[in-house]
């Protein structure tokens, strides 16, 4: 087992102890840190995610964003791991779809829509000092962050955590990109320049 699957098998297993109290206290927090992010609070469009199980919780987020006017893009799994894309129109347009996951019923608008956003809030299991992020190893968003850098494109990485998520080094390849910033329940950290 490489390093990274032993840290994820670790990091899930953290996340399986907290309680449903836990995640909506967190989800709360989150959402007030995250939505003041500067990062944030100037973009117009905002590639986003629909938490699950005890994901650190973004649907307040969603919520918030929506309602000052930022146009949202949730992903939408496709058969071979890549994203497309669909705007949020509020909790009540979410579908259940495969894996547990909540997707956006509206149209879809292709994996090239992210390129329109000016921040990318990506989930994660773990982020380091670096900025370097620990994904759930499915390779989804390392295709839309291979795509922003290939278009040149560059929004604002912003990953959401836990506060034990933040650890001292995270496994890298030379296919991961640094987060911009980390938002956990005790606050924002920026990284690189």
């Amino acid at each position: 087992m490489s390093r990274k699957q032993s840290l994820r098998r670790e990091l899930i297993a953290a996340r399986r102890l907290l309680t449903q109290e836990d995640v909506r206290e967190a989800a709360s927090v989150l959402a007030s840190a995250a939505v003041d992010l500067p990062e944030l609070t100037g973009a117009q469009t905002v590639a986003a995610y629909v938490s699950v199980g005890r994901e650190p919780g973004t649907h307040a987020l969603l919520d918030a964003l929506r309602a000052r006017g930022v146009r949202v893009l949730l992903p939408v799994l496709m058969a071979d791991n890549d994203l497309d894309w669909a705007v949020f129109e509020g909790p009540e347009h979410l579908v259940p779809a495969g894996r547990g996951l909540l997707e956006p019923d509206g149209p879809r608008l292709g994996p090239r829509a992210v390129l329109d956003a000016d921040a990318v809030l990506l989930p994660g299991l773990a982020v380091d000092g670096r900025g370097m992020r620990l994904g759930r190893g499915g390779g989804s968003y390392d295709r839309v962050l291979a795509r922003l850098s290939a278009a040149g494109a560059h929004p604002a990485l912003v990953v959401l955590l836990y506060d034990d998520e933040v650890v001292a080094r995270v496994p890298e390849e030379p296919h991961d990109h640094p987060v911009d910033a980390v938002v956990t329940p005790a606050g924002a950290r920026r990284f690189g320049g």
